[in-house]
């Protein structure tokens, strides 16, 4: 049986989704985990204990694949700025447990910088090596960083610079990541694969739209703007609030009511417990006069999610960097067009004029040009609709693992010392 050692740090595949540290890499390590166990693969996913009352291994992605709880530090939420400090204890904890269980793991799969730091270490005592996923890039978020506090650390930085010459194997989601990689990191192309993260078609389906808006309360008459996502500056969700008012300005869409429900964070009552951009977005909603039709729903459960997506009439990305972006692809699953920016993976994932629209980063005019265009035109819905459906069918999990699995092969094939010890099973 080839053991997995999949390294998720600083956050863990089970929580809750739209939280600050919480999105599409949560869902890419579950997924991933889920379907490398359909093929038979042992995988032991590996993260910061953030909750003592949580148990430390759970078996909850199936076919004997544990999420395991290391403790590092205090047992509780930590800013990312101070999880370097734990880093020691948590690579001790990981070889504790191996050597509890009696296993060894053939390949580490990393997940972020702070994880491909553990793998490093982890790489010394194993003799295993690391196929590692960056998901977003230090210097990127820098070049879109609007203040101080949005700036990734030179830490960071130093240390990705690092990872990308040390590491076997690099995943890049898209060939804009791996460009990046090439002319902001000088890696050598010869060790980046591009694989796509995949999107589960068993739960992301159309789902018929009067059932889809009875489950989540739309009126029928209404129109629904979606955004799903972390409450993030890089989020852009300040452009689609602009652009929902320039919407209201030009009276074009008088004729339907429409609102746009934003999916993330805690929209608390209390504004001392506030998110600060979750704060700053409900101000900025009642300054430019578009509090009622913006709708603040918070964190939803990933069961839930096909149904809002299903009830949308368009779903928007207007993130200022994302180097993906799964929602995108899950709401195209559920038949619903999406308007993204022109920014990092998005214009690979989204058609333009086919499955939804791309349009430049941070012009609230002419994404509610696009955004009137959709709402009005229901027959270019249904078919840009139709071919998101379509054009997401390439993405299926277990397609997506398949090729996974296959450059694991690939990696281990160069690396024979990862394949000496024995094959038991885990405990």
């Amino acid at each position: 049986m080839l053991n997995i050692a999949m390294i998720s740090f600083h956050t863990c595949p089970l929580a809750t989704l739209g939280g600050k540290d919480t999105g599409g890499m949560n869902v890419y390590v579950a997924e991933l985990t889920r379907h490398l166990g359909q093929m038979g693969v042992h995988v032991d996913v590996f993260t910061r204990s953030q909750d003592e009352h949580v148990p430390h291994v759970l078996h909850n992605l199936g076919f004997g694949n544990r999420v395991v709880h290391i403790p590092a530090g205090p047992e509780k939420p930590l800013p990312k700025t101070e999880l370097y400090n734990y880093l020691g204890d948590f690579v001790q904890g990981i070889l504790e447990f191996a050597q509890a269980k009696h296993i060894h793991y053939h390949l580490i799969h990393s997940h972020y910088w702070l994880s491909g730091l553990a793998a490093e270490s982890l790489k010394r005592t194993w003799e295993a090596p690391i196929l590692h996923m960056f998901h977003t890039l230090g210097v990127m978020k820098n070049r879109i960083a609007r203040t101080e506090v949005e700036r990734e650390s030179p830490l960071r930085l130093e240390k990705e610079a690092h990872l990308v010459q040390t590491v076997d194997h690099i995943v890049a989601a898209t060939p804009a990541e791996k460009a990046q990689l090439e002319f902001l990191y000088r890696a050598d192309s010869r060790k980046i694969t591009i694989i796509p993260p995949g999107v589960d078609l068993s739960r992301f389906y159309p789902i018929a739209k009067d059932e889809a808006r009875a489950f989540v309360g739309v009126p029928s008459e209404a129109r629904m703007i979606l955004y799903v996502g972390r409450i993030d500056p890089l989020k852009g969700i300040e452009t689609l609030i602009r652009a929902l008012r320039l919407i209201q300005d030009t009276g074009r869409l008088a004729c339907c009511p429409h609102y746009l429900a934003i999916i993330g964070g805690d929209p608390s009552s209390d504004s001392q417990q506030l998110d600060s951009e979750m704060a700053r977005l409900q101000r900025l909603s009642k300054q430019l006069g578009v509090k009622d039709v913006v709708l603040f729903l918070g964190k939803q459960a990933q069961e839930s999610l096909p149904y809002y997506y299903s009830a949308a009439d368009v779903l928007v990305l207007p993130s200022h960097y994302e180097s993906f972006g799964m929602v995108a692809l899950e709401a195209m699953a559920c038949g619903t067009p999406v308007i993204a920016s022109q920014v990092g993976g998005l214009p690979f994932l989204v058609r333009d004029g086919m499955t939804g629209f791309v349009v430049p980063n941070d012009e609230p005019s002419l994404l509610a040009e696009r955004l009137t265009q959709l709402i009005l035109d229901a027959d270019l819905r249904e078919r840009m609709g139709k071919q998101a459906i379509e054009h997401a069918q390439p993405y299926a999990w277990p397609k997506i693992a398949k090729q996974i699995l296959r450059l694991y092969q690939k990696i281990l094939a160069l690396s024979p010392t990862s394949l000496t010890a024995s094959n038991e099973a885990p405990l």
